[in-house]
């Protein structure tokens, strides 16, 4: 298992460890307490995340969208989504215009 690996189940371990807590107030802040910690490390990791994303489409020839789906774990709808600038929700997000009929 390579480090980041590692690190990523050491990671998945403490979270079992908090939902293993059983007095239900303890879960229940320990949970918050993560999840006020993951807040302050999203914006950057997905920063990073895209910069990595274009910097691979950027180069001579790009990388493919699956290629870097499959290099970076992710999906490649995820990918397409990063290069197009998408973020959020998809009730934020622009419509396409409908297609037009031949009638």
């Amino acid at each position: 298992m390579d480090d980041a690996n590692e690190e990523v189940q050491r990671v998945s371990d403490a979270l079992e460890a908090v939902d293993g807590i059983a007095d239900l107030e303890e879960r229940v802040r320990a949970r918050n307490q993560v999840l006020a910690l993951q807040a302050t490390r999203v914006k950057d990791w997905h920063a990073e995340r895209r910069d990595l994303v274009l910097a691979m489409r950027a180069e001579d020839p790009p990388v493919p969208i699956r290629t870097i789906a499959a290099r970076l774990e992710m999906s490649a709808g995820v990918v397409q989504d990063i290069i197009r600038g998408h973020t959020g929700s998809w009730k934020n997000r622009e419509k396409r215009p409908e297609a037009e009929s031949d009638g």
